[in-house]
Parts: C-alpha cells; structure tokens; sequence
C-alpha cells in the first residue's frame, strides 16, 4: 500500500495524523498550519495593540516553550511589533520547580529574550514545599493557583508590562469549563473561557493565544520544531481535581476528537448566560483570515465548522433556536393562561438565583476594588490570597508555640 501523501501539499508524505481532526499532513505543513492558526486566532480576536509590551508565562513546560517559540516566529512573520519578556514564576518545588527554571533561563537564550524571575518566598514569606509540608496534599493547588496567579501579576508590573499571556491550550479550557460545571459555578466558569481576562479596571489584561489549540498538537510541534521543553509533571498535581477531570475530557476524545474544543464552545455558550458577564471568543465567525492560507477541509483552528462537529450539525441548531426565537412571540403559554384564570391560584414567578449556602438572592455582579492588606484587585476587602496567608502564618505560630 503506497505511503498517503500530504493533505495540503499533496507532494511529501504524510507523516502527521493531527489529532484535532485526523488530516494527515507532513511535517512542514503540520508546522504551517499550526502557525496559521494561532496568529488566526490572535489576528480576529485582536489579542495585541502594535509595539505592545508582553510578558510570556514561562514555566519551561511544553505549553510556554511552544507559545514564546510561536509569538517569536509570528511576530517577526507578520510584523505584529510586539516586545516580548519571558515572565516566570518559582513556586519553590524542589526537584520540579529548580530544574524547571534551568530550562527557562536556556529558553531565553534561545529566543533571545530578557527573563524576569518570581519567587513564592519573596512574595509571600512560603514556598510550596513549606505549604504542603504545613497542610498537606490535599488542597495544596488551591493555594498555589491564587499565589500564582498574583504573582504573575506582581511580576508583571515590577517590569512595567500591562499584558500577560500564558500557555493555556483548549485542553485546559475545557478541563476548567467541566470544573467548573460539576461545582455549579457559572460565574466563574463565565471568566475562565475568556480568551482575555482583565478590562479597563484591572492593572493586568492576560490572553491566552493557544486557547483553541490541543495539548497533543503542541506536542508534536514541540517535538518536529525540536524545542527545549520541561515535561516532568508538578509532584503535587495528581491530588489536585483537576486530574480527574483531565481523565474523563481524555476519555471523551477517544471517542469523539472534536470533544474537547466542543466543552470548550459550550463554556463561551454557556458564559453568555450568565447575567451582567460577558465572554470574549474567537471573533472569526467560523470565517477564514484573509491572507491565511488554510486547509479548506482541516482547519477547524478556533473550534469553527469542522473544528467542532461534522455535517454542520451545530450551525443547524443555532439556525433553529434563532428561528424559535424569532416566532416566540406568537407563542401563547395555556399553562400559564389557565392558572391566571383560576380563582384565588398561585400565580406563576419567576424564581430567583439560589445562592451557594442555599439562600434566594438575585443576580449580583462584582465590584472590584483593591485588597486592605496587599493592595492586589480585589472583590473582597481582603484577597484570597491574603486569606489563605492568614491560615499559613496561624499554623506556623502554633507549631513553633
């Protein structure tokens, strides 16, 4: 049986099964295409201003190598006139974090870019390793996500940068969007599918480039680009709940490839639901750039047409609610008429959004404003990162009593 021949060239051997959509492509096309798509994605949903300051979230894994890789390859190719600065955080993990850190300083080498090192201790007074050693495992990554993400942001203004992109792909996305859905929590989940996070309010606006892109394909990019990645995994990451999401979004894409970015178009529909919050997508509209060469049947970059699913069989549906909507109007409710009519009955209302302690409250949006004690953006009087600090300092004092 002669070698399948490249989808796109139609000349080399195909060498690359993409795992978003099971084109078959060689190995410079697969690059290519991979490239297009994530300056597609920056390019509609207009992620950076022209001789913008930003901060790369360095963490030497194979998420931030690819994503400094690729906006140092985008931004020379298409002029985008970007600064860029590898921003990374040291959580104070010894036997992951240390070694991790030694890749990211050859990173910025490599790609000619300054580095800007954080650490947990001069931020907080705690490492990782002290946290976990006061706590435990269990709940140690709520600790470390609150650190981390204040500490990017810390970082990022000691450098003077307003804008910081990190390395999330679709597959986070859509481990965050089920997260979040079996806690309940659409708020929260409204934020996280944002491709940008921050407003006019907030000191630092973050974006994520890669969100539409599958942690298999990064991989494989790492490994055809031949980059200087970390993969060892976090030694305190498989108590964390998030794991047992990742197994079940992994389990779906066996069966179904296009499963992930399909949570992840269902979170930004779902997001939209929420009241008073807005989510920011792909812009594209399922359109093609122009002046991007894309596959006319494998491109599915930002989860539009074949990136979701085939037949046009979610385009049908959004087609046939708009048109339900559209004759709502017309509609009479004999439910509702009857039981107006009946004398000294209930009328019907609308029931009010129950609240997490079981409570009836109305929708509510946050006001943000700035921590008493830190000075860090803050909903609360008092951040959550000082809350958890707070708890830490308690124990220790009673330890050392």
């Amino acid at each position: 049986m002669a070698p399948a021949l490249c989808a796109n060239c139609k000349t080399e051997r195909a060498l690359i099964k993409r795992p978003k959509n099971h084109a078959k492509l060689c190995k410079a096309c697969f690059i290519t295409v991979f490239e297009d798509e994530v300056h597609h994605t920056i390019i509609s949903s207009q992620l950076f201003r022209l001789g913008e300051k930003v901060a790369i979230g360095a963490s030497g894994g194979k998420d931030s190598t690819v994503l400094a890789s690729v906006l140092k390859t985008l931004n020379e190719r298409h002029g985008y006139g970007l600064e860029l600065v590898l921003l990374s955080i040291d959580e104070g993990i010894k036997g992951y974090r240390d070694d991790s850190l030694e890749t990211v300083k050859r990173n910025a080498v490599q790609y000619d870019m300054p580095l800007k090192v954080v650490g947990y201790d001069e931020l907080y007074g705690w490492t990782m390793d002290q946290v976990v050693e006061t706590i435990g495992k269990k709940g140690n990554c709520t600790y470390c996500g609150v650190f981390r993400r204040q500490a990017l942001d810390r970082g990022a203004k000691m450098l003077g940068i307003k804008h910081v992109v990190t390395g999330h792909n679709a597959d986070d996305v859509a481990e965050t969007v089920l997260m979040n859905l079996l806690r309940g929590d659409l708020a929260r989940l409204s934020r996280s599918t944002s491709i940008v996070t921050g407003d006019s309010r907030s000191e630092v606006k973050r974006s994520k480039p890669l969100k539409y892109s599958y942690e298999k394909e990064i991989v494989l990019y790492a490994h055809h680009k031949r980059l200087d990645y970390f993969s060892t995994e976090c030694i305190y990451s498989p108590e964390a709940f998030r794991g047992s999401a990742r197994g079940l979004i992994k389990q779906l894409e066996r069966v179904r490839p296009t499963a992930i970015l399909d949570i992840v178009r269902s979170g930004e529909d779902m997001a939209r639901l929420v009241l008073g919050e807005s989510t920011s997508s792909c812009a594209c509209k399922g359109q093609k750039s122009a002046g991007l060469a894309f596959l006319e049947d494998d491109i599915g970059g930002c989860g539009s047409q074949n990136g979701r699913t085939p037949g046009g069989e979610m385009a049908a549906m959004d087609k046939q609610l708009r048109e339900n909507e559209a004759h709502e109007a017309l509609e009479v409710d004999i439910v509702k008429a009857m039981s107006e009519n009946k004398v000294g009955s209930e009328k019907e209302r609308e029931l009010p959004i129950r609240s997490s302690n079981g409570t009836s409250r109305g929708p509510a949006r946050q006001v943000l404003g700035n921590c008493k004690r830190c000075g860090y953006m803050s909903s609360q009087e008092i951040c959550q990162a000082c809350m958890l600090l707070e708890g830490l300092n308690k124990n220790r004092a009673q330890i050392q009593i």
